[in-house]
């Protein structure tokens, strides 16, 4: 026995820990070095962790979705159920993009590896897990949308098997991918970017135990999982024991979703019950019980406790329920590809019926689901492309601070750079730029959301599949904060299409995503003056909304054509709405 097996120091297990986390950030770093799509390389739209030999996730790397790694987290026990230990050689890679049993969506891919260790007189044996979770560029089917009526035809559904074998190519396997994507090459080389991070993270892993004389990882795990649970259990028996509820509503597809959460909290463990949300619906924008798990788990711990190490240990005592056959836990085979769109509300809906158990400490709600948008066309010489967007609203404002303008909460996406977009497509971005007065006023402001345009820059049809919320229901304020701005989708023409359709665009059209923004915090007369004057001068609020929402008149001896940073040529008329400011008990 060593001593790490027998009593872990808490010294030494803290510099485990820690080494740990470096190697599960070695994987993420070889993932995203190679990969060759923008969306894992860019976007970062992607989980990897470790996992001991009975499926348990030990660490994760410091990016990823919520979505992702807690999906992959819980889904790693079927991976153990469709191949035990006894099933698996070095050099097997498995893979899956069952939305049932990992991340909730056909493109999401998940490749998980054994990392064996030669251990004298007894052989291989399997010491750890590796696994990672990206969003593929494409994936057959119809091009990613809300539209579809099944399952099935959102695109290649790949059962839980052996992408690699002995170190071997699964060259059927591999036919049938190619022989179903619109971006083979983008799709191969992610999964070899996938397949090589497990292996940096399990190199850098055995050289970890070697280092530590550790013939096992499973003890170390039982501790740093006794640990996080522990540490989480506390902060919850915190939050006064009662019931707390909420709902918050989506555009849907063809009509509103309702979403509801009846959170319980019973001493150290908490319940999440989402029945009354409404039925599931005939299009893909279903969250599988796996993905509203994810969700509702992160929004559990990011509210009580965000830094209780995020492993096994930090899901124990939170246990989350969702009627079947509900939106948040459609039966098979309905539609699921845009998932998120419902799935990026629950940390909101969350917060939302914790706000009287935790005053003052929740932020107001935001922009909620990222705008992700798949664009299709044809370059000058007819070759064809496929690009995914990922855009953000605002999130919403603190207790104490503004909200985040265009940051990605909870998905924790990235964007990716205009020049990017313009090299790997056929498209201009001919406009980028932050949404004034889109930020719910308040003391403090909600963060703001963008406007961006696209249009061909060749003679030539092209696609777009926006899969956008929040185009009628804005992000609420909390305490007197005001709701943020509505998003809002329309083509040069004048049209405003479903924006959860794919709709074929003349090369003379433009096409503009306003995005939404977050709700602001306390009453907005409540702002200091200088703080209405500075959002003023960096164009986060025009003139006329300083006024209207704020009782702050703003005078400008000149209206600059561009931002300035320093506010000489401003200067505040406090008198002129002084009465209006107390008229509102500012």
């Amino acid at each position: 026995m060593t001593a790490v097996e027998t009593a872990i120091d808490p010294i030494v297990l803290e510099v485990l820990w820690n080494r740990l986390l470096s190697v599960t950030n070695e994987q993420q770093a070889a993932l995203m070095r190679t990969a060759f799509s923008t969306i894992v390389r860019e976007s970062q739209d992607l989980a990897c962790g470790v996992f001991d030999t009975r499926g348990n996730m030990i660490a994760q790397s410091e990016t990823g979705t919520p979505g992702h790694i807690n999906s992959m987290a819980t889904g790693m026990r079927h991976f153990l159920a469709a191949y035990p230990s006894g099933a698996l050689e070095p050099g097997d890679v498995l893979i899956t993009n069952d939305p049932w049993m990992t991340a909730g969506q056909i493109n999401d891919l998940t490749v998980a590896t054994p990392i064996f260790r030669q251990t004298e007189g007894r052989g291989d044996e399997i010491v750890a897990y590796f696994a990672n979770t990206c969003h593929a560029a494409d994936i057959g089917g119809r091009l990613l949308s809300a539209e579809a009526r099944e399952v099935y035809e959102e695109g290649l559904y790949i059962p839980i098997m052996k992408l690699f074998m002995r170190g071997e190519r699964n060259e059927e396997l591999f036919k049938v991918i190619r022989g179903n994507v619109r971006s083979p090459n983008e799709v191969e080389g992610d999964l070899y970017a996938q397949t090589s991070c497990n292996d940096v993270g399990g190199a850098h892993l055995l050289k970890f135990m070697d280092e530590f004389g550790l013939d096992s990882i499973d003890p170390l795990a039982d501790a740093i999982i006794a640990r996080s649970e522990g540490a989480l259990r506390q902060a919850i028996a915190a939050v006064p024991d009662g019931v707390y509820e909420s709902e918050l509503w989506s555009d849907g597809f063809e009509g509103p979703i309702v979403l509801k959460a009846k959170v319980i909290v019973d001493g150290d463990s908490l319940t999440v019950d989402h029945a009354g949300s409404s039925p599931q619906s005939r299009y893909g924008i279903n969250s599988v019980l796996n993905y509203t798990h994810a969700y509702t788990s992160f929004a559990v711990k990011a509210a009580i406790s965000p830094e209780v190490p995020h492993n096994e240990g930090s899901f124990r005592p939170v246990h989350v329920l969702a009627p079947e056959g509900s939106v948040l836990n459609p039966r098979h085979p309905a539609p699921v590809a845009a998932r998120h769109i419902i799935g990026h509300f629950l940390p909101l809906l969350i917060f939302k019926a914790l706000a009287p158990a935790m005053p003052e400490r929740l932020m107001a709600e935001g922009a909620g689901p990222s705008w992700n948008t798949v664009f299709r066309g044809r370059r000058a010489n007819g070759e064809p492309w496929v690009f995914t967007l990922f855009q953000c609203g605002g999130t919403g404002a603190r207790p104490n601070k503004d909200g985040l303008n265009n940051v990605g909460f909870p998905t924790g996406l990235a964007g990716v750079p205009a020049e990017m977009i313009e090299n790997l497509t056929s498209l201009m971005m001919t406009r980028r730029e932050i949404r004034p007065d889109s930020g719910g006023p308040g003391r403090y402001r909600g963060g703001l959301g963008q406007i961006t345009s696209m249009r061909s820059v060749v003679d030539d049809h092209w696609t777009m599949s926006g899969m956008y919320d929040r185009t009628k229901y804005a992000a609420e304020g909390v305490l007197g904060g005001q709701p943020g701005g509505k998003g809002d989708f329309f083509l040069s023409t004048g049209e405003r299409p479903n924006p959860k359709t794919q709709i074929l665009l003349d090369p003379t059209t433009e096409a503009t995503a306003v995005l939404p923004g977050g709700g602001g915090y306390f009453s907005p007369f409540e702002r200091h003056p200088e703080k209405v004057l500075e959002d003023v001068v960096y164009g986060y609020v025009s003139l006329e909304a300083a006024e209207r929402d704020y009782g702050v008149k703003v005078i400008c001896s000149r209206r600059p054509d561009e931002r300035i940073s320093i506010p000489e040529h401003y200067r505040i008329d406090w008198d002129a709405t002084r009465e209006l400011r107390e008229a509102a008990g500012g």
